[in-house]
């Protein structure tokens, strides 16, 4: 049977979005730290999107809010790209180790282990902090360890879109290397949830 042309636009678009669930990583995700400039989070859920990244945690707290997204060209990409809130570092960290996560802070310092040697196939979320301040001293401590982007110029640091996008590519590339993206990460009831799900949005 033949189908007419919004059926085909249809079929067609649920198919992409099955395609697309079927390679996404529930167990790697990204913490965003009162990071407060639009134009970052934007891009750091394009780059989240981009290596299949399922969801993000955002953990504001303080006088930092979560920036209006509306405006920004990648704003589309936090359709696609599941969101939890939280309001305090031992919330969100609480709830991510319950979840069974080894939890990773990106700071500059002696006990940093490059993002080179650092496995990123196992369950992990890595933190990003505030722009100015970095990540706070409280998820430092509370986190399972610390990793850093090599760099060899004079001025040792990343914007922080930057810096993740080059973190979950390298995520990426490992999980890839290891067929990770070959085989459909949910059981088949939840998948067909998250389908028809995205296909409202």
């Amino acid at each position: 049977m033949k189908l007419n042309r919004q059926e085909y636009r249809t079929t067609k678009r649920v198919d992409k979005i099955r395609r697309i669930l079927s390679r996404r990583q529930p167990d790697l995700t990204i913490i965003l730290e009162n990071v407060h400039d639009a134009h970052n989070v934007s891009a750091v859920l394009r780059s989240c999107d981009a290596v299949g990244i399922f969801s993000v945690c955002l953990l504001y707290y303080g006088e930092c809010e979560f920036p209006d997204l509306s405006k920004r060209s990648s704003a589309s990409a936090k359709k696609w790209v599941d969101q939890t809130r939280y309001s305090s570092v031992d919330e969100c960290f609480s709830s991510l180790k319950e979840q069974g996560f080894r939890i990773l802070t990106t700071a500059l310092g002696k006990n940093a282990v490059s993002i080179y040697e650092t496995d990123m196939t196992e369950k992990v979320a890595i933190v990003f902090g505030n722009e100015h301040s970095g990540v706070s001293k409280e998820a430092l401590e509370k986190a399972d360890g610390n990793i850093v982007i090599p760099q060899v110029g004079m001025i040792q640091s990343l914007n922080i879109s930057v810096a993740c996008a080059v973190t979950v590519f390298e995520a990426f590339r490992q999980r890839n290397a290891k067929g990770m993206y070959d085989s459909v990460r949910f059981n088949e009831e939840k998948l067909e949830s998250l389908v028809e799900d995205w296909s409202k949005r």
